[in-house]
């Protein structure tokens, strides 16, 4: 899909209503803007935590219970503060 849009002289660009439609965009939407190899790319930003909900698929050996949660979470602290970034024991 391809659509112009004007620069106005403070520096902001109307996204089209299709392109805006298309991708699902709202007003208080955030656009991630990178520019790469000459070429101007925006992202949306519109995904909420849990639209992301199952996108990784099943976890492997099952869904894990708030306490494997927690333990695994403590665990993954402690080795951070320790200097300790791969789980080798090393910092």
């Amino acid at each position: 899909m391809g659509r112009y849009a004007g620069l106005t002289s403070r520096g902001q660009l109307t996204i089209p209503k299709k392109v805006r439609d298309a991708l699902s965009l709202k007003a208080g939407d955030t656009v991630a803007w990178t520019v790469m190899d000459g070429l101007l790319i925006g992202t949306p930003r519109n995904l909420r935590f849990a639209d992301l909900a199952g996108f990784l698929g099943n976890p492997p050996g099952g869904p894990a219970t708030l306490e494997e949660i927690d333990a695994a979470l403590g665990d993954a602290v402690g080795r951070h503060a320790a200097g300790d970034r791969d789980g080798s024991g090393r910092a």
